[in-house]
């Protein structure tokens, strides 16, 4: 009976305490319809181009089946070679089909086509998933015409890879390791500085110094921002010295964007510690509430096209996801300034933020 009594106690304490309910119920929830749905090597609905210069029949029917797979989401029709070099370098479509003028003329003369498909390589696995989808296809369309004609016909398909013709993993995964490991060493190291203060009480002998906050605050991020760099620099010397990852963009370029996200990383880190009291807590949140994002929606390792929108919505307030398309942008296309502007001025607008959200909170928690 007092084991019924004591048990009964403890149910009663975990169903008041809705933090715990929280992790028991909500955590497993949400673990399984994201992972559900980001975690998958399939790509959908890629955005791809095709450049029919035959414009005859049997073209426009390979076109429409290429319209009804689930896999391609056809944007437009480019004409000329610099503008399908141009939508790649702009990251606006992942795969070009060119279907040249004598297709129909050679399949009904010949019973033998080619058909050319140039792949965006920077990610690899991305490139060589879509031209399997597009060579099950051409098979599949060659097949009905052969059943169709009762003749053997036979569509070659001479695939390009842009930027990794060797379809390299290094191309993919040393940008995205650049992203997870400066996140992670700058958000933790920077929430955890700032949160020991608070918790040997040092923090208030800090305020009431003529020293400002913001100048308490930089003064904890500089360090950090220093090593952070030097880490940038051992990255790039291992990749291209070491993992033969050629650098094809300006390396002044790749710096100073790196700097911009470290400094990012940092006012993240900053947003942690005034909202956090111990160290335990503040590591926590550094770790499981940085690290899983930027694996999860950065698009290091996990198409963002392939997951529902809400997943594609929140994957923007990652600001891996944009550091991670400037890395590759610059080391991988060559890209200038001119291509990752965007992604430039949103990591900005991020810093600029979470820094007067940090400092305004900072001042409030600790007057």
């Amino acid at each position: 009976m007092q084991f019924i009594t004591f048990l009964k106690k403890e149910f009663a304490h975990v169903l008041r305490d809705r933090k715990t309910l929280l992790i028991l119920f909500g955590m497993p929830i949400a673990q399984i319809l994201i992972f559900g749905f980001a975690l998958t090597n399939e790509v959908k609905n890629a955005k791809i181009v095709v450049i029919d210069y035959a414009k005859d029949v049997a073209s426009q029917k390979l076109v429409t089946k290429l319209e009804a797979s689930q896999y391609f989401e056809i944007e437009k029709t480019v004409l000329g070679a610099d503008q399908i070099d141009k939508s790649f370098k702009e990251g606006v479509i992942k795969l070009a089909l060119v279907i040249p003028s004598n297709f129909g003329a050679d399949l009904a003369h010949q019973n033998h086509a080619q058909i050319q498909v140039i792949a965006d390589a920077s990610d690899p696995n991305t490139a060589n998933t879509l031209t399997n989808y597009i060579s099950s296809i051409v098979v599949d369309y060659q097949q009905e015409l052969s059943r169709s004609a009762g003749i053997s016909f036979r569509i070659v398909p001479e695939t390009r890879m842009l930027y990794n013709p060797q379809l390299l993993g290094v191309y993919n995964f040393v940008p995205g390791v650049m992203a997870l490991v400066l996140m992670l060493v700058c958000v933790m190291m920077t929430a955890v500085s700032i949160v020991r203060e608070k918790e040997m009480g040092t923090m208030e002998i800090l305020l009431v110094s003529p020293f400002k906050p913001l100048m308490v605050v930089i003064s904890k991020a500089i360090p950090y921002l220093l090593l952070s760099l030097i880490n940038v620099a051992i990255i790039l010397l291992l990749s291209v010295y070491v993992l033969d990852l050629p650098i094809h963009g300006s390396i002044l370029l790749l710096f100073v964007e790196s700097t911009l996200f470290i400094i990012t990383c940092l006012t993240v880190g900053i947003f942690i510690s005034v909202k956090t009291a111990s160290q335990q807590v503040a590591m926590l949140i550094s770790l499981m509430g940085m690290m899983l994002p930027t694996i999860l929606f950065s698009g290091f390792m996990f198409p963002i096209e392939n997951m529902p929108v809400a997943l594609q919505v929140i994957s923007n307030v990652v600001p891996a996801k944009w550091f991670y398309i400037i890395v590759k942008a610059i080391m991988i296309k060559g890209l200038g300034f001119s291509g990752i502007w965007k992604e430039t001025l949103i990591l900005s607008g991020m810093t600029v933020f979470l820094l007067i959200v940090s400092l305004r909170t900072f001042k409030i928690r600790l007057a």
